[in-house]
């Protein structure tokens, strides 16, 4: 990481896995937080096979391979723990602490750690010791029977709910929230960021609906889900698409002003179904007579609540991306920006790169003696 953010001086140990852990480790390095990554000597195929380089969400930071395994290997881990704020693992329930790296071990080398675990179950109850992936997470929370048109199954929305939403975020605030209280009570915690309990919190709304009988579970019945012909996604004359979203009364004036169409009173909020599916005909029909791009253009600058729905091959060409730079290019690679923007915040993410284990060890104060012994052992590379 370049230039200085706004967690600079704050230091990250992360030991490698795969989704929602190296997310939650990128933004705290995007921030400017001083990251080392601690991967695997043998390495095992985690996640799509790619290029280093290409795998975003090791940006920012140097990583390490060393075998935690053996006695040196977890006493250099412990190392660098005691000079850490935060700790963060995404392995099963008990892993570490079979390797000596459990939370007991490092509170008694470093009691202001924040040591923040990420799983899909949590650290306790019958299926934490399970396996599973963001699609049985978010199957288990609500939110993925929420998802889909009426007639049809749940569909996947990516892995954006679990692992990035409810893992990665989560764990995100959760150290940080961490830290701040142990900065003031010099204690540190353990922070469980069960990807279950992030999607559960995600739905809150949607629970707090259902429980005022507003709220049906039959998907594609709702206000939010596609029934509601001013909240749904429309295909042009080009097969492109475009996402309508005037909720509001004043906004669905604007909209069906500039789209052309004599709808008034209740055609404007359609409660039955036959006039909701009556209205959603009209405005599919007339959409359907332009491509995406002409539509997008006549309504982009109107309050009617209309986007196109843009590829990720498009998305990094759209004006109003391209004027907030919301896109930057690292080694040839165009990637995201970021996020969240703060004046603060001027460090400048860079590739993932394997790095100098020497270069990043002294960094942290480990002497060249050490990493000498190390890989003289073999036990880092």
């Amino acid at each position: 990481m370049s230039g200085k953010g706004v967690l600079a001086g704050i230091r990250v140990v992360e030991f490698a896995g795969i989704g929602p852990c190296p997310m939650a480790a990128m933004l705290l390095a995007d921030l400017g937080a001083e990251v080392l990554r601690i991967d695997r000597m043998v390495k095992v195929q985690m996640g799509t096979p790619k290029p280093e380089r290409y795998n975003l969400l090791l940006r920012s930071r140097p990583s390490i391979d060393l075998d935690l395994k053996s006695a040196e290997g977890r006493a250099m881990a412990l190392t660098l723990i005691e000079k850490a704020d935060i700790l963060l693992e995404g392995f099963r329930p008990g892993v570490m602490e079979r390797l000596g790296l459990g939370p007991q071990e490092c509170f008694k080398r470093n009691p202001r750690l924040v040591y923040g675990r990420v799983t899909g179950w949590g650290q306790e109850g019958p299926l934490s010791s399970r396996a599973g992936h963001d699609l049985n997470y978010i199957a288990l929370s609500g939110a993925l029977d929420a998802i889909g048109l009426k007639d049809g199954p749940p569909v996947p929305p990516l892995n954006l709910v679990g692992d990035f939403g409810g893992g990665a975020l989560y764990a995100a605030m959760g150290v940080l929230a961490a830290l701040i209280s142990a900065r003031s009570s010099g204690k540190g915690q353990v922070v469980d960021a069960a990807m279950v309990d992030g999607a559960l919190s995600l739905m809150t709304i949607f629970y707090g609906i259902h429980a005022a009988g507003l709220f049906s579970t039959q998907r594609g019945s709702n206000a939010l889900d596609g029934s509601d012909p001013f909240y749904a996604v429309y295909e042009c004359s080009d097969g492109k698409y475009l996402s309508v979203a005037p909720i509001e009364t004043r906004f669905r004036e604007v909209f069906v002003d500039i789209l052309g169409l004599d709808l008034r009173g209740g055609d404007l909020v359609p409660a039955t179904p036959q006039d909701k599916q009556r209205v959603r005909d009209l405005i599919a029909a007339r959409l359907r007579t332009r491509s995406r791009d002409e539509w997008a253009a006549l309504f982009a600058d109107s309050d009617a609540c209309v986007a196109p729905v843009l590829s990720v091959a498009e998305a990094p060409h759209h004006p109003h991306l391209v004027s907030r730079g919301s896109f930057t290019e690292i080694d040839g690679v165009l990637q995201p920006v970021p996020a969240p923007r703060m004046p603060g915040n001027d460090a400048k993410p860079q590739m993932a790169r394997r790095g100098d284990p020497d270069e990043a060890l002294a960094a942290w104060g480990v002497t060249a003696d050490m990493v000498a012994s190390l890989r003289q052992a073999g036990l880092l590379a």
